[in-house]
Formats: C-alpha cells, structure tokens, sequence
C-alpha cells in the first residue's frame, strides 16, 4: 500500500464518512473480524440481530406492525432465523401500495431512491443513514479482499444518473482527491471507446469498477485496435449490476492482465454477496438474509435454483424484510477455501443488458433507455425492442394516470438516444410477458452484437 493510499484509507475517508456521521470505519473493522468466525458463529450472530432488528421494526414501522399483528409474529421470541418464513414476502407492488406505512416514524435524513429494478417497474424507496453505512462497509471489506484500498487509482464505469449527475465541484473534488474517475458507460461509440482505452492507459488504475458488458466491450475494442492493457499494473476488476458472462470474465482477465471480482447486489435489496480470490461469492451475513424459494413461495435447500429473497438488517427506517429480488440464484454449503466463514451464493442466475445500437451506429448501454422509462411513475412495467435502426417498439403496462404525454415522453426520450428519425412505437398491454425461459428481458436489441 502506498504512503498516499495508506493517507486516504486511514484518514481521508474515515473524516469524510465521520462528516457525514456514519460508522463506517468502526462497520469495516467488525466485519474483517467476524468473516474469519466459524458459521455456527456467525448464524448466531444473525439471530440476535435479526430478534432486535424486528423488535425496533414493530415497535416503530406501520406497515410491519400490523403485519406482524396479523400473523401473530412476536419478534422477541423467534429462536431461529428459518422463523422468518413465518412472515409474507415484500414484492415491488407492496412497497409502492405502502410506501408511507414502510418508513419509521422515528426515521430522520431518509434519501429518495427510485429503480427500474430487474423487472423494469418502476419502485421508489428510501434509504437511511444506517443502511448507507453498512453496506458502503461491506464494499469497503470485500475492496481490500484484492490488496487494494480506497485510495488506489479507481476507473469506475458506470451509467446511473445518481452518479452521473452528482459531478458537481465539491464531488469533482472528492474523488481527485480520492483518485477515482467516473467514466459514462451509456455511449459506446468508436470515437468514445478510443477515449475511453486512452484514459486507462493515461490513468494507469489499481482497479476497475463498472459494468461487466461495459468494461469487457471497452477491452475488446482495445484488442481490435491492437493496444494492450495488461501492462498498466491493473490488479483487479470488480463488475457488478448485471450477469457476468463467462465470455465477459475471459476477455477482461486476458486483456487487463488481472482477476474479475463479481459483486451482486442493487440499490433495492443492497450489496447481497462478493467474490473472494477463492472464487466463492460471499454473503454479506452480518447484514443480510439470503432465502432461495420456488415458485409456490417455498424456501429451497442448499443446491437448487429459486428467487433470491433478501432481508436486510441495517433498514429498520424502512424495511427490506423477505424481499422478492427476482433474480435466480443457487445456495452453496460448501466451505470456502479461503477460510471465511461467510455463506455462499454458488449462482446468479437471470440479470442481463443488452447494448442498444442508435441510428448512426453509437452503441449504447441498454440502461441508457431504461432510464427513460423507469422515472415515469405511471409506467408499471415495460419492455425495449429494437427490432431495426429505425424501429423500436416499447411494450409499457399503464399505471394510473398513463396518458399521451407520457406516450410522448417515451418517443421523445428514445429518439433522443437512439436518433430523431427512429419509429418509436409504444403498445400498452395488460401485462409485459417474460421470455419462454421465464427470465424476463428489459431490454432486447435484435441488432446488436
């Protein structure tokens, strides 16, 4: 580690994250402790979190009041963490019915957050300072899995308008600061991807953080225009937000001359699992519940593929209890090679983007026109087409409330991306349809390759 690193990690975070009054530091150091506890350990530890953080979500959460009234479900005496199937599943429809009753009536400082989710319905939810510190803690931990550390050269390409549209003075300088640089992943032109492998070199990062398809596209382009990037000292390549591939994983380690660390999580469900040099993806246990259920709502043993249903124990200002994420994933009880006791996630299973290809031939991130969409709150669920260049077709299930303005909206948006005099043609339907596989695809390019 590098005296500057060294600077940062130890000084200039730990103040920035005591600024913002969150705990962080302390969060990291307990939890680089208890990843090397026995699992029986740690499934212990989980209990007790999980009786006293249902105990503070009664006590002071509307919705989960009456739930747990209604299902006679006494938090205090639960003596096992399996007791949670006692309690319904949290789904994207229940959130948006009951996003008032969900927040705490203590809670104080809650951010706004509105995702497209796997599914493309639109979900506005809050998070509170509590969860924000934990799981930026958990990042922290897996981070210095790879012998990096905050302040190490960082490349972080990323498409979220959260992110994107954050880039003010004060950030600009935090992350100089920091020494990570935000790269925009939605444009994917030749002329941006030129920049985009010029900056690495200039940059010469210790990591890379982004979107598998993005950064994988991005080395191909380096490889096709015979300019390496194996030699810049990159130690590690953490992907996360979609389905890592394995042609994506080949082409990145190859290229970049480094491992691929996977990361699963969302800004719904929050940072569910990591991967270790070992290859195992590690769940985060000290904050979080992994069930895997079937299609009747069942909880399935280690080793068969079903939903991933999360509880997150740092949201008691508003609650993920039993939260549907709708992707697939398979439990491992395997130990890890690398000694940590953290459970497994052996498989995800489901999540995907496609790249979109507009009218003059700049590829773009699938996100790009999700985001599109995902903010017009009567918009209930959708699917992208890009049947031609100069057709897409957009399937939306109307909420209350769709009109033709919305209608406009979308085709104004889409053109705008994809090019002023592409048919855009918006077909409302009772109810967008998943694929034969029972995946279901937000974005499908029939062009794009």
């Amino acid at each position: 580690m590098s005296v500057y690193t060294r600077f940062v990690s130890q000084a200039v975070f730990p103040l920035q994250e005591r600024l913002k009054k969150h705990d962080t530091v302390r969060v990291r150091r307990a939890m680089e402790a208890s990843q090397w506890w026995p699992a029986a350990r740690l499934e212990t530890f989980q209990l007790d979190r999980l009786r006293a953080f249902l105990s503070d979500v009664s006590a002071h959460v509307p919705y989960y009041r009456q739930v747990f009234s209604a299902a006679g479900f006494d938090p205090a005496t639960i003596s096992r963490v399996a007791d949670l199937q006692r309690l319904p599943f949290l789904t994207k429809p229940v959130i948006r019915a009951n996003t008032d009753a969900l927040r705490a009536d203590d809670a104080r400082g809650l951010a706004r957050f509105n995702t497209g989710g796997s599914s493309g319905e639109p979900l506005i939810f809050f998070i509170g300072d509590e969860r924000v510190t934990h799981d930026v803690a958990a990042k922290w931990r897996a981070t210095r899995w790879w012998d990096v550390d905050i302040g190490d050269r960082e490349i972080v390409v990323w498409g979220s308008p959260i992110e994107l549209g954050a880039q003010d003075r004060v950030r600009q300088f935090r992350d100089a600061l920091m020494r990570t640089e935000l790269m925009p992943a939605f444009e994917m032109s030749e002329t941006k991807l030129d920049g985009f492998v010029a900056r690495i070199r200039a940059r010469r990062p210790a990591m890379l953080f982004g979107y598998p398809s993005a950064i994988s596209h991005i080395a191909r382009h380096a490889e096709k225009r015979g300019i390496r990037l194996d030699d810049l000292g990159v130690r590690v390549v953490f992907v996360t937000s979609e389905r890592l591939y394995d042609d994506q994983r080949e082409s990145i380690e190859r290229l970049f001359g480094c491992p691929v660390a996977n990361g699963y999580g969302g800004r719904d469900a929050g940072f569910i699992a990591h991967q270790c040099p070992s290859g195992s993806m590690h769940i985060t246990a000290e904050d979080i519940v992994v069930e895997i259920v079937d299609a009747s709502g069942q909880v399935l043993p280690s080793g068969q593929s079903g939903e991933i249903v999360v509880t997150h124990l740092a949201t008691r200002d508003f609650p993920f209890i039993r939260y549907r994420t709708g992707d697939i994933g398979v439990l491992d009880d395997t130990p890890c090679a690398c000694g940590r006791g953290l459970p497994v996630l052996k498989e995800i299973q489901g999540r995907s983007t496609d790249f979109v290809i507009a009218l003059d031939g700049t590829v773009m991130h699938g996100l790009s026109l999700i985001y599109v969409l995902r903010d017009i709150p009567a918009v209930r669920a959708f699917k992208i087409i890009q049947e031609t260049l100069t057709l897409t077709r957009v399937q939306v299930e109307p909420g209350e409330g769709f009109s033709d303005r919305d209608v406009a909206s979308i085709q104004s948006g889409l053109q705008a991306r994809l090019g002023a005099s592409v048919e855009i043609v918006v077909e409302q339907v009772a109810q967008v349809a998943p694929e034969r596989s029972g995946k279901f695809r937000y974005v499908i390019s029939k062009i794009a390759g």
